[in-house]
This record gives C-alpha cells, sequence and structure tokens, in this order.
C-alpha cells in the first residue's frame, strides 16, 4: 500500500496554511518529516485522515493506493480512519481515555471496524500489548492509563492505532514527551514493527537525531513547504537547501545525527 501526498494545499481562515505538500510513503518504509513548530508537519498528517478543523480548504491529491482520500464520501473515509490509516498522537496522556481501562480501548473500535465478537477482540488486544512489549499482557489489559509510565503509554497507544490492522501509520511526535532512554526503546518498537507488520510509516518530528535511528527517506518541511527530500544519509550528510542545513548546524556537536541508525540502548523503559 502506498500513500502520495501531492501539490497539497490547506488554508484555514484565508491563511495558507499548506503551500502545495508532496511526500510519498512505501510500505515497509518509515519516512521522516521533520521541520521547526508550525512548519505543517501535523497538519500534513491530520489532512490524510481528514481531522482538520472546521472550516477549512483542501486541494491537491492525497491518494492511498488508487483511492482519492480527498474526495471520498464521509462514511468510506471513516473506514479508512483506524482501519487503512491510523494515527499515534504525541501525548499519550491526553490520547488515552483516564477513565476507560486499557482493554477498552483497544477493543473498541476492533469490534466497530473488523465486527469482533467481545472474546475474540480480547484475544488479539492481548496479542497486541504482547506485541508492543507490554509486561504482564493479560493484567496490563484490565488496568487503567494512569497505572503505566509514560513510556508504556505510547505503547499501548501505538497498540491502538495497530489494532484494525492499517497499512499506512502517522506517528506524531511519538517521543517528545518520554527521556532519551524511554525514547529509544519507543523507536525501535516503531523501526521494528514497520519492518515485521510492512507499514508504511511517516513519523514526523522536530529532531533529526530521531530521523537517524529510523528513517528511511527524510523530508523537511518550512512555512507549509517541503523544502528537501531524500535519503536519510544524503540529506543529513550532505544536506541542499539552506534551511536543513541551519536545522544541523542549530544542534549541538554531540547530538548531531548520523547517516546509519543509531543501536540505542538494549534495555526496556518502565
Amino acid at each position: 500500500m502506498t500513500l502520495d501526498i501531492t501539490d497539497l494545499k490547506v488554508s484555514i481562515g484565508g491563511k495558507e496554511i499548506l503551500r502545495g505538500v508532496d511526500l510519498s510513503l512505501r510500505q515497509g518504509r518509515v519516512h521522516g518529516l521533520a521541520g521547526e513548530s508550525g512548519s505543517g508537519k501535523t497538519m500534513t498528517g491530520l489532512a490524510v485522515l481528514g481531522l482538520l478543523p472546521h472550516g477549512s480548504r483542501t486541494t491537491g491529491s492525497i491518494a492511498l493506493g488508487d483511492r482519492e482520500l480527498l474526495t471520498l464520501p464521509p462514511k468510506e473515509l471513516n473506514r479508512v480512519r483506524g482501519g487503512e490509516v491510523a494515527m499515534v498522537f504525541q501525548d499519550p496522556a491526553t490520547s488515552l481515555h483516564p477513565m476507560l481501562t486499557i482493554g477498552k480501548q483497544l477493543t473498541e473500535h476492533m469490534r466497530h471496524h473488523l465486527g469482533l465478537d467481545r472474546w475474540e477482540a480480547r484475544r488479539r488486544a492481548v496479542e497486541l500489548l504482547g506485541k508492543v512489549r507490554i509486561p504482564g499482557a493479560e493484567e496490563a489489559y484490565g488496568r487503567f492509563p494512569h497505572q503505566f509510565s509514560g513510556g508504556m503509554r505510547q505503547r499501548i497507544a501505538i497498540a491502538i492505532a495497530l489494532a484494525c490492522s492499517p497499512k499506512v501509520l502517522i506517528a506524531d511526535e511519538p517521543t517528545t514527551a518520554l527521556d532519551v532512554t524511554v525514547q529509544a526503546g519507543v523507536l525501535r518498537l516503531l523501526r521494528g514493527l514497520c519492518d515485521e507488520l510492512g507499514l508504511a510509516v511517516l513519523l514526523v518530528t522536530h529532531d533529526l537525531g530521531v530521523m537517524s535511528a529510523v528513517a528511511d527517506e527524510v523530508s523537511v518541511m518550512k512555512d507549509g513547504l517541503v523544502v528537501e527530500t531524500g535519503p536519510r544519509g544524503q540529506v543529513l550528510r550532505e544536506p541542499a537547501h539552506p534551511y536543513t542545513r541551519s536545522l544541523l548546524d542549530s544542534l549541538p556537536e554531540a547530538s548531531l545525527p548520523d547517516a546509519e541508525p543509531a543501536p540505542g540502548p538494549r534495555s526496556e523503559d518502565s
């Protein structure tokens, strides 16, 4: 499954937020989307799912395989959301409902999208918790979000996103709220799931160090435009655009990203 974004433009209240974005996601590949806050990274991900603010105006093309998402009827787009394209948000503390058990949040849309009965949905939910390396998956199923660490909550959010076997996963700053050691574990998890499940992953981040760890291709955004795209090594070693060079130059020397993925610590977060 491929996702091709072509000349995507988004205006809100007469102000142009995205000014002609071009991106291509491929199965089994992680595509990193980098840029400073306000550059349009998150807006691009939200546009794919049709989650833009009321009154926004969108032109261009977002093609999932041979289907144009921008012209899909609302009922069909609802089937795409979560079913074929899923999103992991920045802060699991706000994306997970504090009053619902993890099991409830995992199984609700599985039963809706996949038509599973209660017991089959539970079996799949426990399996997914194990896949994202939640210790004691059976017990974790009945717990609430506040009973888990930040890193574990983010893993649970990833499990929820994967519940209906999507082909495309949009991860919006999934490690921003986590410390460095926990970040490494979540990034390894995303990379492993991409390889194992053949996902097309869009990894949104402002951190070029994160890109060096997991991305196959990198795009850099500035003021609603993609100013540079290329293989990770090429973009990080020999940036063609001055803005990309300025992002790299702004990093402390010790955190300059390498062209090869960083192995990271082996221990899991608690």
